[in-house]
């Protein structure tokens, strides 16, 4: 060795060891897993929800709202009529302009969601910005319906870990999806049932939006479809787990504990 020796710090040695017990586990789960892993890790990389691990076939329905609200009535009376329960999730300018609205859902035992106040690119705003926007928008819901918001959606599907840790500081818990209908786009309810069909799984949570083409035409044909596949639709609050979880590398959630 020519009398050389190196000197290893304890952080150098850490992250050795933790490199080492990730490529034990390699061997074991394969790359694409511990690809996910270590950029979680090293990133410290936050997650939303998008699913839920449940041995139960239940599936929770929510809609993005942000536009119109001449669809609302019939959407919560197809609703009612299948004795379902969904969540809107609400932009703060959308609850100025429908006041009538939100009043409407609240009233049907639907939950009412914090989907951003201005629909803003909230990658981009800072922690005090998205304080600022995601209370003015839970500020404006909670005059209307007197209710603590619990969930939070951001516009475009967006967040980082900025985003999720101001949800959390104002007790919501962020929800993304993982079928989406794709109704904004104008598909037609067959193709949203396609689509439904070849995504759905136990623990889903189903993405439409109010005010398109076809959504109000079709949901009750999407329902009768998600019930043809043998699946309950129930509240995204029945769904969740309130406590003792973790949220793996695909934004699934998975319980911790028996206790819920």
């Amino acid at each position: 060795m020519n009398g050389k020796f190196i000197v290893l710090n304890g952080k150098t040695i850490l992250s050795g060891l933790f490199i080492i017990s990730l490529l034990t586990i390699f061997c074991f789960v394969g790359s694409n897993i511990v690809s996910n892993v270590i950029d979680t890790a090293i990133n410290n990389r936050l997650l939303p929800i998008y699913s839920v691990e449940t041995p139960e076939k239940k599936v929770a329905i929510t809609f993005d709202c942000a536009w119109g609200a001449d669809d609302i009535s019939t959407i919560i009376d197809i609703l009612e009529e299948n004795e379902i329960k969904a969540t809107f999730f609400t932009v703060g300018d959308w609850v100025d302009k429908f006041p009538d609205a939100v009043k409407a859902l609240t009233d049907a035992g639907m939950e009412i969601g914090n989907h951003s106040n201005s629909h803003a690119h909230v990658n981009k705003l800072s922690y005090g910005e998205n304080l600022e926007d995601m209370t003015k928008c839970n500020e404006k819901i909670k005059a209307i319906t007197g209710k603590d918001i619990k969930f939070y959606r951001g516009p475009y599907g967006e967040y980082n870990n900025t985003v999720i840790s101001v949800a959390e500081e104002l007790n919501m818990k962020v929800i993304q999806w993982d079928v989406d209908t794709l109704d904004y786009e104008g598909k037609t309810p067959d193709q949203m049932c396609e689509r439904i069909s070849k995504k759905i799984r136990n623990g889903s949570i189903i993405l439409m939006h109010n005010d398109t083409k076809y959504t109000m035409q079709g949901l009750q044909q999407i329902i009768n479809k998600i019930h043809e596949l043998g699946y309950d639709i129930v509240p995204l609050d029945d769904l969740i787990y309130q406590e003792n979880y973790i949220i793996n590398n695909e934004g699934r959630q998975i319980l911790n504990s028996p206790t819920k």
